[in-house]
Order: C-alpha cells, then structure tokens, then sequence
C-alpha cells in the first residue's frame, strides 16, 4: 500500500496524470523521488502514441515534430516548463543572489521567460522534425524522458538546497536519501546501459549530453542560487531532454545513429 502511494505521490506531482490523492507523510515520502522516473515513462508512451500515429496518417516533419515537441508537455502539465521560465527570467536579472531567488518564486512571467520558452519550444520541434524516425531513435527519444527525471532525482538527494523550503526542499528532506540514491543509480545504470544498446555511438553522444549538462547544473546552481529548487530541477530537466535530442540528430546526420 505504501508504495502504491508513493507512486501516486510522485506521478500526481510531477504530472498532469490524474491519481489517488494521499495526505503526504514520511512514509509514502521517502520514496517519491525514486518514482519520479515513472512519470518519464507515461511520456515515452505518449511520445511514441504521436510517432505511430504520424506515420500511420503520413503527416510531415513540421507536425509531427511540433507533437513531439508538445507531447511531454501534456502528460507533465508544464510543471518543468515553468521552472524552466522561472530560472530563465532570473539568470537574466543579473541581480545579487537574494533578488534571483525572489524572481524564482515570483509566480508572474517575465518577458525573459517568454522569450526563452518560445526558443526553446521551437528549437525542439525544429529538431524532432529533423528526427529520423527509426525503430532505434524511438527507443532512444522514449529512454530520454526516464533518463533525464533519473539524473534530476538524483540531483534533488545529493545536491545542497537554495533554501529552507519550496518543492526540492520537501521532497529533499522527507526523502530516505541512501534509498533513492541506490534506486536512482540503479535505474541509471539500466537505462544508460538501454539507451547504448538502442542508439550505438549515437546513445553515447546523449548520455555525453546528460553528463555535461548535469555537470554545468551542479555548478551553475551552487555559484549562482547557492543551491538547487525546484524551478532550477524543472530548468535542468528541459535542458537535458533537448540537449540529448540534439546530440540524437547530430549523430544521426553524421552517419552514427540508425
């Protein structure tokens, strides 16, 4: 029963997916972020739903790759895309670390965010567009989304906090931190070991992708914020996704990727 609601804790959080509502406690807490990649996996479903169905109707490379680009952000509600916004509008603030914090919880849109979820929308499509979309870059595209919600649980259980509350600070502090870190690398080392298998060198060019950025998160987070929160987690994220789809089609150009 208590993991039931743990996944149910986690996927009703971080989605749009209607579940069993739960009082949160320390019990179906402990857990969540270990679940978080779940959520990866209903957009994977939903992703390659979008493919078959654009095949099957003959649709082109615009509209298929604009529902890609627009799929994930169905089954999440656009709860990354808005901490994406946020840290967006307060990285170009260039204000002292205090005033960048506030601009994180400030829940109006600054015109920086608009333009930088306008870009990053249609930098997407423009990508999944130029997607071949074979068996094996399906299956990388799909590994993405479970990757990606790995790295960024992991990052929640390891990373210090900006501050003493907000979302990564509740899911940090009530989460048994030696079990979701043993979960999340093993789910790491399964769907790294998945995604070379389906993609060959083009599968490496996006765990390289993953590695690099998350790298650049831990970095930028702790010299700009100080710390994580979860619109740096949900910044993070989007970045991941169409930083690895971008090393997919580079090596899929370069004759590397099937």
């Amino acid at each position: 029963m208590i993991v039931l609601q743990t996944v149910a804790v986690a996927v009703s959080m971080f989605s749009a997916v209607p579940m069993p509502q739960f009082e949160w406690n320390e019990k179906n807490m402990r857990g969540a972020l270990a679940a978080f990649p779940l959520v990866g996996v209903l957009c994977a479903a939903l992703t390659l739903l979008w493919a078959l169905l654009c095949r099957a109707a003959g649709f082109g490379p615009v509209l298929t790759g604009a529902g890609l680009a627009v799929a994930p952000v169905l089954v999440t509600g656009g709860i990354h895309l808005d901490g994406f916004c946020d840290t967006s509008d307060a990285l170009a603030s260039h204000a002292p670390r205090e005033k960048k914090l506030e601009i994180l919880k400030d829940s109006h849109c600054g015109a920086f965010a608009v333009i930088a979820v306008g870009c990053y929308l249609v930098f997407y499509a423009a990508l999944a567009s130029e997607l071949a979309l074979t068996p094996r870059a399906l299956a990388c595209l799909a590994l993405t989304y479970g990757l990606t919600r790995v790295l960024s649980g992991l990052a929640v259980a390891s990373f210090p906090c900006a501050k003493n509350s907000g979302l990564a600070h509740t899911f940090a502090s009530l989460a048994d931190r030696r079990l979701v870190r043993g979960v999340l690398l093993a789910e790491l080392i399964l769907l790294a070991a998945a995604l070379m298998f389906a993609g060959g060198l083009g599968g490496a060019a996006m765990l390289l992708a993953a590695g690099l950025t998350f790298t650049a998160y831990f970095a930028m987070s702790r010299r700009v914020f100080g710390g994580i929160t979860g619109d740096l987690a949900g910044w993070f994220l989007q970045l991941c996704e169409l930083l690895m789809l971008f090393a997919l089609v580079l090596a899929q150009k370069g004759g590397f990727a099937a």
